[in-house]
């Protein structure tokens, strides 16, 4: 059963209600409809609070898949598998080869400064620990959320306290994360060893294609997190999942990494296509519900929710309507579309 998230007049989350409720509260029209990137969810308009439970977010990483659960102690609300970020790294290769490349062509330059806004953490270990906390931000936004329960990683060691505690990306990264995270609620942590146990004394299975859009390949080691530290079950009761894949957005560069025909370098990347930033969701009257892609001449192009594949590259921008800004796409059972 899908529960739907509600939240107050104040947009302050409450406990999630059934969906015969929530359409009864709309039709009599003390409650309104809203979408948020995937989630359907009701805002009250008479209420500004409520009695709440205490429910928990279990958390799995991952090196390519990641896994997060919501639950209280009598339901499990979502379950969610989102592909991880993974292109840093290669990308600010890429830069750093079109800097040098540039220094050697004695191009105008601006002299390598360090980037303060990371707080020392590497770019790709950044990005990847960023991306988990974007999306408990967005679900603090509608569940009201009290505990993390995360499967805590770790690098390897060299038996050096400097290397172990100060120098590796992953646990500088990891750090980070949690201090982030405990300013939306309370964070324990569990080992891998543990969460297998866990999983063991409930009778569950994890599945051994990593790679596979299941409940049993990462959704049940964070479903087993959640229900450690909540309790309420000693099954899943839901395994229906919201499947996210991040959208990888090509920042404004110089120009093109290969010349054309003349020496010319084009300009390449941006984040915007004529009126709308990349990656908003967009209602259109022959494709549908659908994101912005790029843009050609006074087009710009629109991509399925649900696969990434371009729809069309000549959408004209008047004929749509703008949703949402976002910067990742949803599929399955967990989705739900704007009417």
């Amino acid at each position: 059963m899908q529960y739907v998230p509600v939240v107050s007049s104040t947009d302050k989350p409450l406990m999630p209600c059934h969906p015969a409720r929530a359409r009864e509260l709309i039709c009599k029209g003390r409650a309104v409809r809203r979408f948020n990137r995937g989630l359907f969810y009701i805002r009250l308009l008479d209420r500004e609070d409520g009695a709440t439970q205490d429910i928990a977010v279990g958390i799995d990483p991952g090196s390519k898949k990641e896994a997060l659960t919501v639950k209280s102690a009598a339901h499990t609300y979502l379950n969610i598998q989102a592909d991880a970020v993974t292109w840093v790294s290669k990308a600010v290769e890429t830069r750093r080869i079109m800097r040098r490349g540039r220094r050697n062509r004695k191009c105008p330059h601006r002299a390598n400064r360090m980037n303060r806004t990371r707080g020392g953490i590497p770019p790709s270990t950044k990005a990847r620990w960023d991306w988990k906390l974007r999306l408990c931000k967005w679900l603090a936004r509608m569940y009201p959320i009290t505990d993390f329960v995360v499967e805590d990683i770790k690098a390897r060691t060299k038996g050096q306290r400097r290397w172990d505690r100060s120098f590796s990306p992953l646990e500088v990264g990891k750090q980070w994360f949690y201090d982030e995270l405990r300013k939306l609620g309370h964070v324990e942590t569990r080992q891998g060893w543990e969460t297998k146990e866990l999983r063991d004394d409930l009778g569950l299975k994890k599945s051994g294609n990593k790679m596979a859009e299941t409940f049993d390949a990462h959704c049940v080691d964070s479903w087993v997190l959640a229900n450690w530290w909540i309790g309420g079950h000693c099954k899943p009761d839901n395994k229906a999942m919201l499947l996210i894949v991040p959208l990888r957005f090509h920042r404004r560069q110089l120009h093109a990494m290969q010349p054309a025909k003349g020496g010319i370098r084009r300009s390449y990347g941006g984040t915007r296509s004529m009126d709308f930033k990349r990656g908003s969701w967009v209602r259109h009257p022959k494709w549908g519900l659908c994101y912005v892609g790029g843009t050609s001449g006074d087009r710009i192009s629109l991509h399925s929710l649900s696969t990434g594949v371009r729809l069309c590259q000549n959408a004209k921008p008047e004929a749509c309507k703008f949703l949402i800004f976002a910067s990742w796409r949803t599929k399955g059972e967990g989705a739900s579309s704007p009417r």
